[in-house]
């Protein structure tokens, strides 16, 4: 007797002969442990939910070692979401909203993000093996479309040039995603014998794209992903690979939390002392507590070594 496999789940699939591959994705014990510590709005818990599907699905494709950092930062209710993913499918997520923010339960991506024009979506690249004097590869582009899924698309037509077409859907319970790419012409698909035409080529990117446009929202998130891929594409030739299976996890340590208080400088942080006594830092993705007394702060400005992150502080200072 075998028991289910009910873990997230990512299964990436490719079209036979074709340079087209895919991606479905469900996350449903990852998101809840992300959600655990917040009570976040329901448009807010939304847009993060997908988020953090589309993140992994563009994590998957990832050809070092390393993690992905999508940021959407707003200049309305809602001002950063993080979403943080390895090359292990190792997740983490938060959102900041402003103080005393109101966010109906309808409010759209512009109204959370962009009630100014000044909303901005980041994707940074981040090499865990740096070479001296590497840094991480940043892209940053306006907030351009009216839900999350056509903003990645934008994102990755202008930055990376390559077709790309996401569906995304999130609720309280679990996170689902599709991911369409039509690849670079002779990109050596693996698990392919033979090379299509470029009419091929694009007539199967067209077929899938229409397959994929008749998606609802509320069949991604009643639905599970292997009748997903059996509903959309049965009548297309396509191979499946083994599954991959995200998970939570925060990379925050105490000397993560170091360089953090040395970013904001001696001066700043001695003012905090001296009203506070000592400094207790929670993680926003995880909630662990970091204290720094005195003792410790002092140790931190002994040395002048650089300090680089690639976030803003991810924690809370009281």
């Amino acid at each position: 007797m075998t028991t289910q496999d009910t873990r997230d789940t990512l299964q990436k699939f490719i079209f036979d002969n074709a340079a087209v591959r895919g991606e479905l994705v469900e996350i449903s014990d990852t998101w809840r442990e992300i959600q655990a510590r917040h009570a976040y709005p329901k448009a807010v818990r939304t847009v993060l939910g997908e988020m953090v599907a589309a993140a992994s699905l563009l994590s998957a494709n990832l050809k070092f070692n390393g993690s992905i950092v999508m940021q959407v930062h707003g200049d309305g209710p809602v001002r950063l979401l993080v979403v943080e993913c390895d090359a292990q499918l190792r997740m983490r997520a938060t959102a900041k909203l402003a103080p005393d923010a109101e966010v109906p339960d309808d409010a759209s991506l512009q109204d959370l993000f962009n009630v100014h024009g000044k909303g901005r979506f980041v994707i940074t690249l981040d090499p865990v093996d740096k070479v001296p004097g590497q840094q991480p590869y940043q892209g940053v582009v306006p907030l351009d479309g009216a839900d999350m899924a056509t903003v990645i698309e934008n994102y990755m037509l202008r930055s990376e040039q390559m077709d790309t077409h996401l569906w995304l859907a999130a609720d309280d319970k679990i996170a689902r995603g599709l991911l369409l790419q039509k690849l670079p012409r002779h990109s050596g698909v693996e698990g392919q014998t033979k090379q299509a035409t470029e009419a091929e080529d694009l007539e199967t990117w067209n077929r899938a794209v229409m397959l994929g446009r008749t998606l609802k929202r509320d069949e991604m998130l009643t639905t599970g992903i292997q009748t997903l891929l059996q509903r959309l594409f049965w009548e297309e030739t396509i191979r499946v690979f083994d599954p991959a299976h995200p998970e939570f996890h925060c990379s925050c340590n105490r000397d993560k939390v170091g360089n953090m208080l040395k970013m904001l400088g001696k001066e700043e942080v001695d003012s905090a002392l001296a009203e506070l006594g000592e400094l207790g830092i929670n993680c926003d993705f995880c909630g662990k507590h970091y204290s720094f007394d005195k003792v410790d702060c002092a140790q931190l400005f002994s040395t002048e070594s650089p300090v680089q992150t690639l976030m803003p502080p991810s924690g809370r200072t009281h």
